[in-house]
């Protein structure tokens, strides 16, 4: 006898739930889960590439100069004749230069044996921008076609120019001939069809050979804290400044 399968329930159909809860529910996870965050960034007034490119041409003007012959004597370096910007950068690295040749500088100019006299000719920055491609075009209704730049081109340059004169402090006769120097610094930038900036120049050379690998040697670092020493007001005398107390002279050998 031939019976018939008693048919099971039914399989529940998948009941979705409203779109436009969905929605909704999608955008309170999301304005819960997410954030935002505002940085404050300055630049200073002059950009660091500036200051690079002049400090990079008094540096190779700089070098023209040889001061060894002031070796052992004592010098004055007047600073009066000196207008320009960085002025302090150009007096400060012609007295290391000075100091550094086995020079004594001296701030009285009756202390001195050469009165160094030095002048600026011109110490600053130019720009220059070009590109090869199409200019902007427009045409009769208002129609304009944009430029295209295919290979554009930004240059920024540096000169200084400076000037000494050395006399003797004390007859203020001319110690040689003196003169002038001359140098400049590069820094360009090359756009190829938009892409860039591919760099040359001697602040790049000047910046990689600085920062390589090679130039990373930390010779001394500065302590976290600031301490000073008081001045020896005798020889075998030391006041420490912290609690003023006096250390006896080292002992004398026999």
């Amino acid at each position: 006898m031939h019976g018939f399968a008693k048919p099971g329930p039914a399989s529940p159909v998948p009941v979705w739930p409203n779109p436009i809860w969905s929605v909704c529910l999608l955008l309170v996870l999301v304005a819960l889960g997410s954030g935002c965050a505002n940085m404050k960034k300055s630049d200073t007034a002059r950009t660091g590439k500036e200051q690079l490119l002049i400090s990079n041409a008094v540096d190779q003007s700089l070098s023209k100069v040889n001061f060894e012959p002031f070796a052992g004597r004592t010098v004055y370096v007047e600073e009066k004749y000196l207008d320009c910007v960085d002025k302090g950068y150009v007096a400060s690295s012609i007295r290391h230069r000075v100091s550094r040749a086995g020079g004594t500088l001296v701030s009285k100019v009756e202390d001195a044996d050469v009165y160094l006299e030095m002048r600026s000719g011109g110490v600053g920055t130019d720009n220059a921008e070009s590109y090869l491609g199409v200019p902007e075009i427009v045409l009769p209704g208002m129609l304009t076609l944009p430029e295209v730049k295919l290979i554009a081109r930004s240059n920024q340059t540096a000169v200084a120019k400076i000037a000494m004169a050395a006399y003797d402090a004390k007859s203020m006769t001319l110690l040689g001939d003196g003169g002038a120097t001359l140098s400049k610094s590069t820094d360009n930038n090359w756009f190829v069809l938009g892409a860039g900036p591919y760099q040359d120049g001697t602040v790049k050379r000047e910046v990689a050979r600085s920062t390589s690998w090679t130039n990373q040697n930390v010779h001394a670092e500065l302590p976290p804290y600031v301490a000073f020493d008081s001045p020896q007001s005798e020889p075998g005398r030391v006041q420490l400044s912290s609690d003023a107390k006096e250390l006896p002279p080292p002992p004398q050998e026999k």
